[in-house]
């Protein structure tokens, strides 16, 4: 069989494979399409004589390396034929009888078209060349997205590269003795009080998305800023959170507020099943120890640490820490809207810096929370505004709604 040579061939594939950490076998599958998109480069351009070369074209031809020969073939399988119309997929039976006289029409058989080294031209090796470099990207990309899709939503190590624009480049691994990768850490996910990052400082960072098919730049976006990092690392210092015997239910988290007055802040709900735990001093640790170490990590970052409830009031209360709430009173259960009375001297407290702390408590709650000043509070008032609202609800209900408990009602009679 024909080869065309392809000097250094083996130590090729081991340069590229060091280079840009992926295995041989990937470096070889994107060497064999390279030059298979080199070989009908060479066919289009130099032996078309008159044929359409439609895009599923070339589909029966294969490129064969050969490693310790340094060289590769290119092969085509074609099919056993009466009368050949079509060279490219066809061959005549006769002629396949010539070394296989048992074979029959309609049958394949795999045939040597490998041109000549000389034919080979220069335009097919620039050809070559250019599909290589993006096959190794192809193959680089998919091997990223195999290793890190099951880490997805996770923490890992990273170190910081470089700077491109206003995103961190930062090299994380998928595990210990993995290779590795890079990953971007864009503005919008970095925490503001740690800026500026210089290269080589190490910080942990979730895993936000990997990315699939073609993009430019890293195929990891990674945060600073996500919930998904506060959970991982109390579950990190907390050994009850990872026993299960302490779960978080909800986290809040607003890492780069609105204002550069205000401070990052998160409030994180926890709860237990477990009589004899406080799943509240479980994260706090003795001393604070367990959540100074969450601080650190998150760079002075506040952290409020409440107990969830499945009563609402007792949950709204308690998510408006460090405030002390006098009554909270659910005045829509429909629309999830409630009213927090707190003493004159607790407002500021409840409400927080332009108003960060009701903020968090109510995308912790779900709730709508309105604070209000108990001393100036109308009680009879608000009574007839919950009143009037319920009346609303109830005129507005569908007439079909009413139908059908009409009809039910009177087949229930029969």
């Amino acid at each position: 069989m024909s080869l065309l040579n392809l000097p250094g061939l083996g130590q090729m594939v081991e340069v590229i494979s060091k280079e840009r950490n992926l295995p041989k076998h990937a470096v070889q599958n994107a060497l064999r399409e390279a030059l298979l998109k080199g070989y009908e480069r060479f066919r289009k351009t130099y032996r078309s004589e008159g044929i359409t070369f439609e895009e599923e074209y070339f589909n029966n031809f294969d490129v064969e390396l050969d490693i310790e020969g340094e060289g590769f073939r290119v092969l085509a399988t074609k099919m056993i034929v009466d009368e050949v119309k079509d060279a490219d997929h066809e061959i005549g039976l006769s002629e396949v009888r010539e070394v296989a006289p048992e074979a029959q029409a309609g049958g394949t058989v795999v045939v040597d078209v490998t041109p000549e080294q000389g034919d080979f031209g220069r335009m097919a090796a620039i050809q070559t060349k250019q599909v290589l470099a993006q096959k190794l990207r192809d193959q680089q990309r998919k091997i990223i997205q195999e290793e890190f899709q099951d880490v997805e939503g996770t923490v890992l190590q990273g170190r910081v590269l470089r700077f491109e624009n206003t995103s961190v480049i930062v090299a994380v691994s998928s595990g210990f003795g993995q290779p590795e990768v890079e990953a971007e850490l864009p503005k919008r996910e970095q925490l503001a009080g740690e800026r500026p990052y210089r290269p080589n400082m190490t910080l942990k960072v979730y895993l936000k998305k990997v990315f699939e098919g073609s993009r430019r730049g890293p195929q990891l976006l990674v945060s600073r800023a996500d919930a998904g990092l506060v959970v991982y690392l109390f579950a990190n210092e907390v050994p009850e959170i990872e026993e299960e015997i302490v779960r978080i239910v909800a986290v809040a988290r607003e890492a780069n507020p609105p204002s550069p007055a205000v401070g990052p802040r998160t409030k994180i709900a926890v709860d237990t099943l477990e009589r004899d735990v406080d799943p509240v001093g479980a994260c706090i640790g003795a001393r604070g120890a367990r959540i100074q170490a969450v601080v650190s990590e998150l760079r002075g970052e506040k952290i409020d640490v409440i107990r969830w409830s499945p009563d609402p009031s007792t949950y709204i209360a308690n998510s408006l820490s460090p405030a002390r709430i006098h009554e909270v009173r659910l005045i829509n259960a429909n629309e999830r809207i409630a009213h927090v009375l707190v003493p004159e001297d607790q407002l500021s407290l409840a409400i927080g810096k332009e108003g960060q702390n009701v903020r968090l408590a109510a995308r912790l709650t779900g709730w709508k929370i309105d604070i209000k000043n108990l001393a100036k509070y109308d009680y009879e008032e608000e009574d007839r505004k919950i009143q009037e609202s319920s009346a609303r609800f109830t005129e507005n209900l569908e007439p079909s709604d009413q139908d059908e408990e009409e009809n039910d009602y009177a087949d229930d009679q029969e």
